[in-house]
């Protein structure tokens, strides 16, 4: 007997039928129009995946995609020194004293800028402040510590 080579390979007797010839006469299956039904774009020639028959196509749909997003990019919230006159803080503050207050979201960074004016010796305990806003805080009697991140 001889070794068994690619060409003596065939699919085993009932496993295949034989392939559909479309547009081979009325009297045959799938004749005269071939499955692609009467008139119009897509009798007439092939039409792309992607057309969407006149509609705008998805691609222009969907916005461009501008630039990159810096992952490690560090949002604030920020309160203002006046924001923190406004609610007669005094004492030992820190981010949870401020979220409670309603001044901060839940989450996030906590900044203290220097808009407007305060008066209360305040020990603030924060992400982050500005210049102005340590220069205002020290100048009514209270501290800045900055807490790492």
């Amino acid at each position: 007997m001889s070794k068994l080579r690619y060409h003596h390979l065939k699919p085993s007797p009932g496993s295949s039928k034989s392939k559909l010839r479309k547009g081979r006469g009325e009297s045959g299956k799938r004749g005269k129009t071939a499955g692609r039904g009467t008139k119009g774009t897509g009798a007439r020639k092939t039409v792309p995946a992607y057309f969407e028959g006149g509609q705008i196509p998805l691609y222009r749909r969907i916005p461009k995609l501008r630039g990159l997003k810096n992952k490690s990019k560090m949002s604030y919230v920020v309160v203002n020194v006046s924001d923190l006159q406004a609610k007669n803080l005094e004492g030992e503050v820190n981010t949870d004293t401020l979220r409670e207050m309603g001044l901060t979201r839940k989450k996030g960074l906590v900044k203290i800028l220097g808009n407007g004016e305060i008066t209360n010796s305040v020990n603030l305990k924060v992400h982050s402040a500005s210049e102005l806003a340590k220069e205002k805080i020290e100048k009514a009697g209270g501290t800045i510590e900055i807490i790492e991140v």
